[in-house]
């Protein structure tokens, strides 16, 4: 690797870097170009190159990643929880979601707050009845039984 590539990919790390510390902050391309030390277009085609996305959809794709962790982890509204991310409409927000999850916000954290499928050999042993169970249930019909006059 040549050291123009080397630096080049040094500068488009710290930009990336920048996006990850502060998603959720208003960011522009012209502040991410100056935190590359490159020009706005040059900074777009690099970035693309390196990454093999553009600034934005990098951008939009960490802050929905945070909104899945938050939608999972708190009860927050999905309106909240949108703003907290850095979107400033409900409806970008959502359809950003959509477009890279492929469910709504709702839909995904009820989803994800539904029980988790679990091997059926843990299900089966959970759902055994244990022979204490049994002599009990044997005992009640025994009872049962014996209250009636049929024994």
């Amino acid at each position: 690797m040549s050291r123009a590539v080397e630096e080049s990919n040094r500068a488009m790390l710290r930009a990336r870097d920048a996006m990850d510390r502060a998603y959720a902050q208003p960011l522009d391309i012209p502040a991410l170009a100056r935190i590359a030390y490159v020009s706005e277009a040059h900074f777009i085609r690099t970035f693309r190159a390196t990454f093999g996305e553009t600034p934005h959809r990098y951008l939009q794709r960490r802050r929905i990643e945070r909104a899945m962790y938050l939608l999972v982890r708190t009860a927050e509204p999905v309106t909240e929880i949108c703003h907290l991310v850095g979107f400033g409409s409900l409806g970008t927000f959502s359809r950003t979601f959509h477009d890279i999850v492929g469910e709504s916000p709702s839909a995904y954290r009820r989803r994800k707050a539904a029980p988790a499928d679990v091997p059926s050999c843990f299900t089966r042993a959970w759902m055994r009845p244990s022979a204490a169970a049994g002599r009990d249930a044997k005992r009640a019909v025994l009872d049962k039984q014996q209250a009636g006059g049929l024994l």
